[in-house]
């Protein structure tokens, strides 16, 4: 699945790139070929959860995911810039050029990974996707871990769809300030993902994963601070949270995920999970249009502050936050579930 998802972005960027070559690139056929090629990404994102259990053994797993996301969270913070200066000076059709290179190249790392083919027996989609609700819906760490990153996701993009026009109008932030704040939450996921292992030495496991929601609402009161008192530097310093925290919690998560979950079901789970809190995203723009057009784009950022709290809310007293240890999912013959030590 890993070589089938990036085969599929690198054929959006080879035809992309013939068609600027040809000056015959419209904004449907671009949109078409994102849209495929965000396909492949949500594929390829549903499938790295199950393929690193594989490679990494059960107490390195919470090293290797927060490995993962220190490699995705430079990559956000670098990568549009990078682009950005690419664009500047070789053109469009040159850029995708070089992307093509990198996926290609990421097709060539995926080949070297020592994973099985799977069988190719036919199999029931219904019966699997069935399986993979009634796991994640039925297990007590994955249901409020789904229903915590559904909340951060629903108030993250409220606070997403109206930060520009609330830095705008109520910030007087001009282009460059907004862009600063962005740089500042990637280095916040940068450091998030740096000070994880470290982090998992000291925090049992449960408080590690909690620390991202605690980000997220640490971030969430500043930016509301905002509305009273309009500076810039509060606003990096709720966009470090914001980027400092979730990176934990994904990090956290997955393994979680990853060690109470079997091989067989791991990719459909992983696929629930992204499927609800993705889906979570559009329907926070639309809260965020519906509060904007009331009220204003300030109000959205209260109304975020509200979200994030709810979320904290779910996971506290939840059974993840009372975890010491990583979790291991229950022997066949129903003994009791053991534990590993983190990091």
């Amino acid at each position: 699945m890993l070589m089938n998802a990036e085969m599929l972005r690198a054929s959006c960027f080879a035809i992309i790139l013939v068609l600027l070559i040809n000056e015959s690139l419209d904004m449907i056929s671009l949109a078409v070929l994102s849209f495929i090629g965000a396909a492949g990404t949500v594929a390829y994102n549903v499938t790295v959860p199950g393929t690193t259990p594989l490679l990494v053994s059960r107490q390195n797993l919470a090293v290797a995911n927060s490995r993962l996301e220190l490699a995705r969270s430079v990559a956000f913070t670098a990568g549009p810039s990078i682009a950005g200066l690419i664009y500047a000076a070789v053109g469009g059709a040159p850029s995708y050029a070089i992307a093509l290179i990198l996926s290609l190249s990421a097709i060539g790392w995926i080949i070297r990974i020592p994973i099985a083919t799977p069988s190719s027996s036919k199999r029931n989609l219904y019966l699997e996707l069935k399986e993979g609700f009634t796991f994640t819906f039925g297990n007590i760490h994955l249901r409020p871990v789904l229903f915590t990153a559904v909340m951060f996701n629903t108030s993250w993009f409220i606070l997403q769809a109206s930060f520009v026009p609330y830095a705008a109008s109520h910030l007087n932030m001009d282009a460059a300030a907004v862009g600063t704040a962005m740089a500042v939450y990637g280095i916040g996921m940068i450091c998030g993902a740096l000070v994880t292992p470290r982090l998992g030495r000291i925090l049992t496991f449960g408080n590690l994963v909690v620390l991202g929601p605690v980000g997220g609402v640490i971030g969430a009161a500043l930016m509301a601070t905002s509305v009273w008192l309009p500076t810039e530097l509060t606003i990096w310093a709720s966009f470090f949270f914001f980027g400092f925290g979730p990176v934990i919690w994904a990090a956290t998560t997955a393994t979680l995920r990853q060690a109470v979950t079997s091989q067989a079901l791991i990719g459909r789970v992983s696929a629930v999970i992204t499927t609800f809190t993705f889906g979570a995203r559009p329907i926070g723009a639309l809260i965020a249009a519906g509060i904007a057009a009331w009220y204003g784009p300030a109000a959205c950022v209260i109304a975020a502050l509200v979200g994030f709290a709810i979320q904290l809310a779910i996971i506290l007293p939840s059974t993840v936050s009372k975890l010491a240890e990583i979790p291991v999912q229950k022997v066949p013959d129903g003994g009791p579930m053991q534990s590993v030590r983190s990091f």
